[in-house]
């Protein structure tokens, strides 16, 4: 009988291979790529390529733009840094699970390895990087088991500081977290991303954008345990509530801009295809 890992695996293999694999076709060398790069020719300009690769010395000699050529490294190693915390209970756990298995699952296939690292406060597990099937397997499996869940706000800087003192060759760093916890993690942040290629996945409930009404209800900080009873009918309490989630929002996309760092927010009801598909069109654009 198979094990829950390797179900929840053979699940989302089958949703893979049937609604995303044609639409990633071509996409392994632009978007799942290595850092390692070599010169091998020159070409003229087209108005599709990058500026920065212009060989400006050849286009003064020539009096006409060309570009270099490069022939990109196809290995790669991938690290998922997914927050354990208490904040990320439930949902916010299942969401990032079905998406960190998804993700390794696509770059292992390439023969690249991918390796881990689960935080919590008082919690730290890290999986080396490895390529397989038996890889992915073992990072679900340890996703799988149930956290402790400290009753402690999260230690993001933390958390980054441990990645950027873990991953020391240039790879992809995918951090999964909802961003609730001490403050002071965007230095970190913008640390890691001088020597990596980073992308955020931010995970959050569709109750933390938009209060239900329900009229009372005990509301609890996840990260601390305090509950509180509130009217979610009041309309001065949800206009309230509102405008404290836009000034979040603003402020998280201000650091994130700042960081240089690909921030894409996925909510626990999140299509998996669409999200993936986000993820690699982002990688794209830049």
């Amino acid at each position: 009988m198979a094990s829950p890992p390797d179900r929840l695996l053979r699940r989302l293999e089958w949703r893979l291979s049937r609604r995303l694999d044609g639409r990633l076709q071509g996409a392994y060398r632009t978007v799942w790529r290595g850092a390692g790069i070599d010169f091998t020719d020159l070409r003229a300009y087209l108005p599709e390529d990058d500026v920065r690769h212009i060989d400006w010395n050849v286009t003064a000699r020539l009096d006409e733009p060309f570009v270099r050529l490069y022939t990109e490294d196809r290995e790669m190693t991938a690290w998922l840094v997914i927050d354990r915390s208490a904040s990320m209970r439930a949902g916010k756990t299942e969401a990032a699970t079905e998406l960190a298995v998804s993700i390794a699952r696509i770059v292992s296939r390439g023969g690249n390895k991918v390796g881990a690292i689960l935080y919590d406060n008082t919690d730290h597990r890290l999986i080396p990087p490895r390529t397989g099937r038996d890889q992915v397997l073992r990072l679900a499996r340890d996703l799988m088991r149930e956290s402790a869940y400290a009753k402690a706000t999260t230690d993001l800087a933390g958390m980054l500081k441990l990645a950027a003192a873990t991953i020391r060759q240039r790879s992809l760093v995918v951090v999964m977290s909802d961003f609730i916890g001490d403050p002071g993690w965007e230095k970190p942040l913008g640390m890691l991303t001088h020597r990596h290629e980073v992308v955020v996945v931010r995970v959050v409930e569709p109750s933390e954008l938009e209060l239900p009404v329900l009229g009372l209800i005990v509301v609890e900080d996840a990260e601390t345990g305090e509950q509180l009873l509130v009217d979610s009918s009041d309309p001065l309490l949800r206009g309230r509530l509102a405008e404290q989630v836009a000034a979040r929002e603003a402020q998280l996309a201000d650091s994130m801009r700042k960081a240089g760092v690909d921030a894409h927010r996925v909510t626990t009801d999140h299509d998996l295809v669409a999200t993936l598909l986000g993820l690699v069109n982002g990688r794209r654009a830049r």
